[in-house]
């Protein structure tokens, strides 16, 4: 959204200046050159409308650009807030499991190191 609004507002500043830049002469019809090539002959009436559509063109882009740069900032902020939960709920299993190894030590035989539980993971339906 964001790079799509920007993208308006480019296109249509570029083609307003281009319009501008190449039709200073004036008369009751004018005759709208782009980049040296002829696009259409208008009178006032055609001329104020164009600008009308230019200008609610310009305020869409604005307004796509603006929401995707709020989106953007939500969603990282979002994911900060997920990832510190992870966090808290990773220190909190961690020290469940130290309270645990401390309360109720594995058997140990004598002079080898104490036998550690496999790790269990998770099994997945599809794996």
């Amino acid at each position: 959204m964001l790079l799509l609004g920007l993208l308006l507002l480019a296109a249509t500043g570029a083609f307003t200046g281009l319009v501008i830049a190449d039709n200073i002469s004036g008369g009751p019809d004018y005759s709208v050159m782009l980049l040296g090539n002829h696009m259409a002959t208008m009178n006032s009436l055609e001329i104020f409308l164009a600008g009308i559509a230019l200008a609610l063109i310009l305020g869409l882009g604005a307004v796509l650009a603006t929401g995707g740069g709020a989106r953007m900032r939500r969603r990282g902020a979002q994911l900060r807030q997920a990832r510190a939960v992870a966090r808290k709920a990773t220190a909190d299993r961690d020290a469940l499991q130290n309270r645990l190894d401390k309360a109720a030590p594995l058997t140990t035989t004598e002079g080898t190191a104490p036998a550690r539980r496999p790790n269990r993971r998770r099994r997945l339906l599809w794996h």
